[in-house]
């Protein structure tokens, strides 16, 4: 299986740039993984967020083939670590097509792209920036896939 990570925008905290590097680096020792960082939508009138969703939905599809998609989402699906790993672990185990996990800007994500989602995932009930959420998401990965490989992960 392979796994894509996109979202709109590069991640502008130098921090989190290091952090989001990091676990790429380790995820990519487990997995094959690609990040794709589309065009955010810069200058756009926040009164228009249909506008913002639209733009950022065209620049994401863009890079959407025969994936499965994984959009996060508040109102999505909650799993703990043990569960998340369970889903690699069957993901994998029928990996026909690639994992795309979806994270949107500041608005989140188009509906349309939602409709597309295979699996509408939910990190938390409370609200986080979407770099932030980049930023747990690569962890919970990491973490995932290191239980599922069998490997010893800090607790």
């Amino acid at each position: 299986m392979q796994l894509k990570l996109l979202w709109p925008g590069r991640t502008k905290s130098g921090e989190a740039v290091r952090l989001q590097e990091h676990y790429l680096r380790r995820i990519g020792g487990l997995m094959p993984v690609r990040l794709v960082e589309t065009a955010a939508a810069r200058g756009m009138d926040e009164k228009e967020p249909g506008r913002i969703l639209e733009f950022e939905a065209k620049g994401l599809e863009k890079h959407l083939k025969d994936d499965y998609i994984v959009c996060l989402f508040d109102q999505g699906q909650e799993m703990n670590s043990s569960e998340f790993a369970g889903f690699f672990e069957r993901r994998a185990a029928s990996a026909t097509r690639s994992a795309a996990f979806l994270v949107g800007g500041f608005l989140g994500l188009a509906p349309r792209i939602l409709e597309r989602a295979d699996l509408r995932l939910s990190l938390s009930r409370m609200t986080f920036s979407h770099e932030l959420c980049r930023l747990m998401l690569l962890e919970q990965i990491y973490r995932a896939l290191s239980l599922m490989k069998g490997s010893s992960y800090a607790k």
